[in-house]
């Protein structure tokens, strides 16, 4: 029979080439882990500087073409083969005020900050670089350089991440254990995790907490980064066009966090700050009133990147565990195949669909396979729904049920009835099996005897179009309920 089924849902419906979708739109869900930040902190800040100058597109640099992003040059565009005057002085501007002046903003409050450093900047600023080594302020890498990577081949892009690494490591000192391309490509996360240099990397703007990803081997830390909480927006439009823009963003963003923190969700704030941008007077002003605000409330946790990372894989190590969309067909199957009573075909048509990280989770999963139920054929259905076995009947009684069936049924006391409660249940059984040409099906696990018995009751008067219905949602609820047991 079970066979049969096969071929009636391969020529009926037309199954799709099996594919996997790589984007986690899941995340930490409904509930995220407790950051148990130190100190019982109610919100953890990281204030970023990106130190650029000096390793942004420039003749100089051996670019084709001078910098375009992120100035205070209206519409600023590349030049093709030609210097940009104004463009540069705008960068130095960056390196030789607006650092200093940020430098003295934050070693006056004592606040730690991580710098994203693009080495060859570093390599052209050796001043600067000496002031954050001072202040032990966290140095990540930046890349190599302050360009596009979105076309760059993959081989190149790994060369370029090396040399960051290589430069970055002469000119500090010290290798960096963080990095943040900024300008990255589709490859740039999976390329920086491969080396296994790095306790964090931030090219993701996915959540408001770290999280783990996995490349190959590699369990590799995420701490994702902003791009509105960011001073860029100086330089954007939409964006800020005064100090008091950017401190009311950023005070919003700060008490709604705080809040959560104190309803028991502790969150990360990500600041994202450029040396030649809020660098200027008429900019700082609002960052320096923002700190005074967040400042003035206790349990706030300032800390640089690497100190947030550590922190995180000390109390929320990362733990592989078999995920469905990961698996090939035949472990899928055997590992899934009686989750429907009897009917692996649905697992089999579940591993066909798009399945990807939203799929390994019990609730996920569920809904593929939930699915792969519904757009089966009707006669497929009913035999997935003539596959359950009576409550409380023969089966049970010869203890052949399955396991998970026969889990359920105890859960409820079913495995426990007097002589007339089992005589009554099998009573119901033959006249609901005889009125509707299937088996009365509810989940067990969401009931007790009492419910399931008044449930027997009602619907036994039902047509059988409107029990099939509820006899199909009530065997995707067990679903559910059974992928419950074995998935998070």
């Amino acid at each position: 029979m079970i066979i049969l089924l096969y071929h009636i849902i391969n020529l009926k419906i037309r199954r799709p080439l099996v594919q996997r979708y790589p984007r986690n739109l899941t995340g930490h869900g409904a509930t995220p882990p407790d950051a148990q930040w130190p100190n019982g902190a109610k919100l953890a800040i990281s204030l970023v500087l990106n130190y650029e100058e000096g390793g942004e597109n420039c003749l100089l640099h051996g670019d084709a073409a001078s910098e375009g992003f992120l100035s205070d040059i209206p519409g600023a565009a590349p030049w093709p083969g030609q210097r940009h005057w104004n463009m540069e002085s705008i960068y130095d501007y960056g390196a030789r005020a607006g650092f200093w002046r940020l430098h003295r903003l934050f070693t006056a409050r004592k606040l730690p900050v991580t710098i994203y450093g693009v080495a060859s900047a570093l390599a052209r600023n050796p001043e600067q670089v000496a002031a954050m080594k001072a202040a032990e302020w966290e140095i990540a890498s930046h890349g190599l350089k302050w360009v596009e990577h979105r076309d760059m081949p993959e081989e190149e892009e790994r060369a370029a991440i090396a040399e960051a690494i290589r430069l970055h490591t002469e000119v500090v000192g010290t290798p960096p254990l963080g990095w943040y391309t900024g300008r990255a490509s589709i490859n740039t996360v999976r390329l920086a995790a491969e080396t296994g240099q790095f306790d964090w990397i931030s090219d993701t703007y996915d959540d408001d907490l770290p999280h783990w990803m996995e490349f190959g081997p590699r369990d590799q830390m995420i701490l994702p980064y902003t791009l509105e909480a960011n001073d860029m927006r100086f330089a954007t439009s939409p964006g800020w066009v005064t100090g008091a823009d950017f401190e009311s963003y950023l005070k919003d963003a700060f008490d709604v966090l705080y809040a959560e923190g104190e309803a028991g969700a502790p969150k990360m704030l990500s600041i994202g700050l450029h040396c030649r941008l809020i660098g200027r007077p008429g900019k700082i002003a609002g960052l320096m009133r923002f700190l005074d605000h967040a400042l003035a409330h206790e349990g706030v946790w300032f800390a640089r990147r690497i100190d947030i990372a550590q922190h995180w894989a000390k109390t929320h190590p990362h733990q592989r565990r078999t995920r469905p969309s990961q698996m090939d067909k035949p472990d899928f199957i055997a590992r899934f195949g009686g989750i429907y009573e009897h009917s692996a075909w649905v697992a089999e048509r579940a591993y066909d669909l798009e399945l990807g990280p939203a799929h390994d989770s019990a609730i996920g999963l569920a809904n593929a396979m939930a699915r792969a139920f519904r757009s089966a054929p009707r006669d497929a259905r009913m035999a997935v729904l003539r596959a359950h076995p009576d409550l409380a009947g023969k089966l049970a009684a010869a203890k052949r049920l399955t396991a998970e069936s026969t889990q359920e049924q105890a859960s409820a006391g079913l495995d426990a009835l007097t002589d007339d409660e089992r005589i009554h249940f099998q009573n119901l059984n033959t006249a609901y099996v005889d009125k509707h040409g299937f088996p009365f099906i509810i989940a067990v696990r969401d009931n007790t005897k009492a419910t399931i018995l008044s449930a027997f009751e009602t619907r036994l008067a039902n047509d059988t179009e409107t029990e099939f219905a509820k006899a199909c949602r009530q065997v995707e609820r067990i679903a559910e309920l059974r992928l419950k047991e074995i998935l998070p």
